[in-house]
This record gives structure tokens, C-alpha cells and sequence, in this order.
């Protein structure tokens, strides 16, 4: 099998990356990370217009026809630059969810806003008690005579703040863990009887504890069946853990870069601290944490079009297991190498710790994945 990018992938890493270094340095992330909601709508454009928010949508719906690997390389970037921008939330996430189950008048009605930047997407899945278990639901939608009434609260919506549309798991029947009986929903963000408390999460970027109370929807808001929603969620969040792992590669690489940056100008015995074999190999075993971690993304990535929803799924856990070992190994060494400094506000490299951190805990942890690919036999 070929690895190699082709040349449009190849012109597409490129554009990212020259878009990226013109207009997201470290402290140009902070000030975007200050504006209402925690990113800047000026960029958000700027993604629209370099046709990073069409990617993965055909032609036909008025994107570029991407896939897999180009998403990788976009949230590859994006973990290097650590953007704070909602492309998880809207293009992946939310787009995912229309591209893969959406009727032709949702995506009519959605997916232009989406495209060209001015409309964006929260998730509400997450509730208190269900851990990283999809089926877990406790919130409600009651069949109504034009659609549905919901009823419940959803925590830690990512963009929950700004999104204009929600996408909302529910129950319709059934009891809290059965497959069968989960319904999408996609639901305005300004709906009556929505209430949110938003707040920045420890990476950066911000979310929002949404509450649903008696909140109306027509029957036109559900997406794909209604009463067999789960397979479809799971394809979508198996995508998201795809783009996470991608991420998290990103922030990885250029992890390891700063550190080793830092060694070659942090002076110890009047020395460069890179001069140290014990720290030559410190470094070197990250970089074979990153390799690891590389690898597992591009096998997801290779295996998100896989039809098997098991085959897909243990991919795509088994990726997550890696990644979760490589970013805390990489994110730990990277602190202890830059000593007290690594610790502080100032330095950068902290800031990627803490994304690496929430990536390891969103949609299931090293440990969850490790029991899912476990029970399917597959040794890491």
C-alpha cells in the first residue's frame, strides 16, 4: 500500500500550512481564543475561503469531493497550530452527521451554511452518567403531533456557546442502555425552552452544559431513522476519534520539535542540554512514541471507509489506545524537558499538553478503547 500523499494532497498540506503560519502564531491563538465563544470568526472565514470547510462533502452538495486522508491532514495541521476554530464540531461532526444520514432537503438546508463559513455546529451527546457509552441516554423526545418534545440536559457541548444548530442524541422508546430507539435530532441553537452555561474547557477552547426543556422540533429534524439512530452516531463519532487521533499527531510533532528546539538553546554546565546522551535518548523515545502514534492514525484514517462497522470500529479504538499512550508520554516528557518554564502560562508547549489531554478523554480514553479492542481479540 502507498502512503505517499499525491500531489493534490501533497498542494493541500501545503496551503494549509502557509495559511497557518501567516495568521496563527502562538500569541495570535490567544487573542482568538479571547473572542466571544473562544475563537475568531475573521479565520473562520478564512477557512471558508482556502475551501477547508468543503472538504469532505461531493461536489454535488457544493464541496470538494474530499476524504479520509485529506480530513487527517487538515486536523493534522490544525493540532501543529493548535486551532481553536469548531472544524470538529461543524465540518466533521456536523457535516458528518448530514453527509452520511442527511435527507437531500437537510442537506440542501444545511450543509451551504457549513460550506461557506457562516453557520456552525455544536454536538450534544455527552450526559452525566454515560461515561463513553453512546447508548446511555437519558434524555427524552416525545413523539408530538408535528414532531418531537425534548426533554434533558447534555453536558460539555463543544461551540455549545455559538453553534447555531445543535445535533442531539435522544431517546424516543426503550430503556437507557437498548440500541434500538435513539433518534439524531437537529435542533436550533435559539429554540424555546433551551437554556446553556457555557465556559472555556482546560485546552482553550469553550463549551456549554445545554438544558432542554420542553423543546419542539418538527418531524423533519431527525436524521436518517428515528428509531435506529445509533449505527449512524457511531459511524460519525468513530469519524471524530479519527480526526482526534489525526489531531493529536499534530500536536505531537511539533511537541516533540519545540522540546528539542529548547534542548539545543538550554545551557546546563555551560552546555546545550541537547549535548546530554541521556536526554539524546529521551528525545529519540519520543520520537518513536510519534512514529507509533502516526502509524495508527493513518490506519484509522485507511479504515474509516471500511463497511464492517466492527472491523471499522476496532481500527479506529485500537488507534485511540496508541495515541492516548504516545500523547501522555510525549506531553510528560516535553514538561520535564523544558523544566519550570513548561509549567507556565507563557510557554506554549503546556498548552499543547492540555489539548493532548482532552483529546485523550473525548469519545473514550486509552483505557475504554483498550477493553473494546480486547474483546475483539486484536493485539496492539
Amino acid at each position: 500500500m502507498d502512503f505517499n500523499l499525491s500531489e493534490e494532497q501533497r498542494l493541500l498540506k501545503e496551503s494549509i500550512d502557509r495559511l497557518l503560519t501567516d495568521v496563527y502564531d502562538f500569541e495570535q491563538r490567544n487573542r482568538y481564543s479571547k473572542e466571544k465563544g473562544g475563537w475568531s470568526r475573521l479565520i473562520w472565514s478564512r477557512f471558508a475561503e482556502q475551501g477547508l470547510l468543503g472538504l469532505p462533502f461531493v461536489e454535488a452538495d457544493g464541496g470538494f469531493g474530499g476524504g479520509g486522508v485529506e480530513t487527517m491532514i487538515v486536523m493534522e495541521a490544525f493540532g501543529r497550530a493548535l486551532v481553536v476554530e469548531p472544524y470538529l464540531a461543524t465540518v466533521v461532526i456536523g457535516g458528518g452527521f448530514l453527509r452520511r444520514g442527511g435527507s437531500s432537503a437537510q442537506k440542501a438546508a444545511y450543509l451551504p451554511g457549513i460550506i461557506d463559513g457562516s453557520k456552525t455546529f455544536g454536538f450534544a451527546q455527552l450526559e452525566k452518567n454515560s461515561r463513553y457509552d453512546l447508548r446511555v441516554l437519558t434524555t427524552f423526545a416525545k413523539k408530538s403531533r408535528d414532531g418531537w418534545v425534548i426533554d434533558g440536559e447534555k453536558c460539555v457541548v463543544l461551540n455549545g456557546e455559538n453553534a447555531d444548530t445543535l445535533i442531539v442524541t435522544v431517546r424516543i422508546k426503550g430503556a437507557q442502555r437498548d440500541r434500538d430507539g435513539i433518534a439524531v435530532l437537529l435542533v436550533p441553537a435559539g429554540a424555546k425552552g433551551i437554556s446553556k452555561r457555557s465556559y472555556p474547557t482546560q485546552d482553550g477552547l469553550h463549551a456549554a452544559d445545554i438544558s432542554f426543556t420542553r423543546v419542539e422540533v418538527g418531524t423533519a429534524a431527525a436524521i436518517g431513522d428515528p428509531e435506529n439512530g445509533l449505527p449512524l452516531i457511531e459511524r460519525v463519532v468513530d469519524d471524530a476519534r479519527t480526526a482526534l487521533c489525526a489531531e493529536a499527531v499534530g500536536l505531537m510533532d511539533e511537541s516533540l520539535k519545540t522540546t528539542v528546539d529548547y534542548m539545543k538553546t538550554r545551557k546546563q554546565f555551560g552546555v546545550p542540554i541537547c549535548s546530554f546522551q541521556s536526554l539524546q535518548h529521551r528525545a529519540a523515545d519520543m520520537l518513536v512514541a510519534l512514529e507509533q502514534a502516526r502509524s495508527m492514525s493513518i490506519y484509522a484514517t485507511m479504515a474509516s471507509d471500511i463497511d464492517n462497522a466492527s472491523e471499522r470500529a476496532t481500527a479506529v479504538a485500537a488507534a485511540k489506545v496508541q495515541i492516548g499512550r504516545s500523547g501522555k508520554f510525549i506531553g510528560q516528557q516535553s514538561i520535564q524537558l523544558h523544566g519550570g518554564i513548561g509549567m507556565t502560562m507563557a510557554a506554549k508547549i503546556g498548552h499543547y499538553f492540555k489539548r493532548l489531554t482532552m483529546i485523550e478523554s473525548t469519545f473514550g480514553d486509552a483505557d475504554y478503547h483498550l477493553r473494546r479492542v480486547s474483546v475483539t481479540g486484536v493485539l496492539l
